[in-house]
């Protein structure tokens, strides 16, 4: 169901149509445990004629987050005029010194398969990732991955503060292993499911799974502001989390609406290899 008028007390596993910051208003204090979130980048702040403010949109999610609920803020920047805006950068600083989050921790999301673009650079393919915390997250799931010689005996050498090394001894590396906060995900192929979607910048699945995975348990309540494409919402519903979501365009409303309404496509172990 679509809301199109003032929100009383937004339903779960909704689409609404409206503003985030409408959204966000309408939410109880303490309410939320996980929100997922790509922002529109720096010019695209007028989203369909539409501007937001992004300060509000950083306090009120604050609030409405529970204790040691966790806000993923998945943000680039635009190359202007021969330099990089770093936007990203000052909405960082402004979730920790102005409204009160953590700086939980940092990823990289490597963007494989971006074309280069840029005169006299490097491709430019990754994007921050910043984890925020309402004090400390209070659900961490970590993802493994299968090692490719696991049993296989290894020495391990510790640096000192002198700068010398010591042998601590031997270890068995183990069969699984912690994944690191530099994650490969493509921007298209196999980590996007073969809907029909109309959408500029679609979030991958793989990239919003995995932080619903990490940061929140099945039955909690997962929410996304800037709808989009429905990406967050239907990884929340197939991972047996609630979720809440809501755009101001009617078109992208409609767009995850029919998303939601499909089958999804099991990905998950087979692209970790589990």
């Amino acid at each position: 169901m679509i809301i199109t008028n003032e929100l009383g007390t937004p339903q779960l596993n909704t689409v609404h149509h409206c503003r985030a910051e409408a959204l966000l208003s309408a939410l109880d204090s303490n309410s939320i445990d996980l929100g997922v979130c790509s922002p529109p980048y720096d010019d695209l702040r007028k989203y369909h004629g539409f501007a937001w403010n992004f300060e509000y949109i950083a306090q009120q999610t604050y609030r409405v987050l529970k204790p040691g609920g966790v806000l993923v803020w998945v943000v680039g920047d635009s190359f202007v005029e021969g330099s990089e805006t770093l936007t990203s950068f000052e909405q960082a600083l402004y979730f920790k010194k102005s409204a009160g989050f953590n700086m939980h921790q940092r990823f990289i999301w490597e963007k494989q398969g971006m074309p280069h673009k840029r005169p006299q650079a490097y491709l430019s393919d990754f994007e921050d990732v910043f984890v925020l915390s309402k004090g400390l997250p209070k659900t961490f799931n970590p993802i493994m991955k299968r090692n490719a010689k696991p049993g296989v005996k290894q020495k391990k050498w510790r640096s000192n503060t002198d700068g010398s090394e010591s042998d601590p001894g031997w270890r068995v590396s183990p069969e699984y292993s912690i994944l690191s906060n530099v994650w490969l995900i493509n921007v298209g192929g196999n980590n996007v499911t073969l809907d029909d979607v109309d959408h500029p910048a679609m979030f991958p699945e793989a990239l919003a799974e995995r932080h619903i995975l990490t940061w929140s348990n099945p039955g909690d309540v997962v929410l996304y502001y800037f709808g989009g494409s429905g990406t967050t919402a239907k990884m929340a519903r197939k991972n047996g989390r609630r979720w809440l979501t809501c755009d101001l365009s009617r078109e992208y409303c409609d767009l995850m609406e029919r998303r939601l309404a499909q089958p999804y496509t099991p990905m998950f172990a087979e692209m970790l290899g589990a």
